[in-house]
């Protein structure tokens, strides 16, 4: 059984495709990482101390006074929490004002 160039092609291709795709799945994430700070719970967190703070602010704070609010918390976990910077209180104030949340949890 002779085989002719392209059948040898196309066997070579699928092999080293193969290889390649065996190369890349080690560099993929299989598991969550220690410090990750875009997990579920992790965000619950930022958004439980942004609460409080809000609430002890009454309402009445800037989304910068914010960020420097929860950073100097002591509940804030700064090992977890190193990549938090200003966009990510916005990004947690995407749907809602702080003053919408502050009416929220105060009725």
């Amino acid at each position: 059984m002779k085989l002719d160039t392209a059948t040898w092609m196309m066997l070579f291709f699928i092999i080293f495709l193969l290889i390649s795709i065996s190369k890349i799945w080690v560099f993929l994430p299989n598991k969550p990482l220690e410090d990750d700070d875009k997990t579920e719970e992790a965000t619950q967190e930022l958004k439980r101390l942004m609460y409080k703070i809000i609430t002890e602010k009454e309402g009445k704070i800037t989304p910068e006074e914010l960020f420097q609010a929860i950073t100097k918390d002591e509940e804030f976990d700064s090992k977890l929490f190193w990549r938090f910077n200003l966009n990510r209180v916005k990004q947690l104030l995407a749907h809602q004002t702080i003053e919408e949340i502050y009416k929220e949890r105060n009725l």
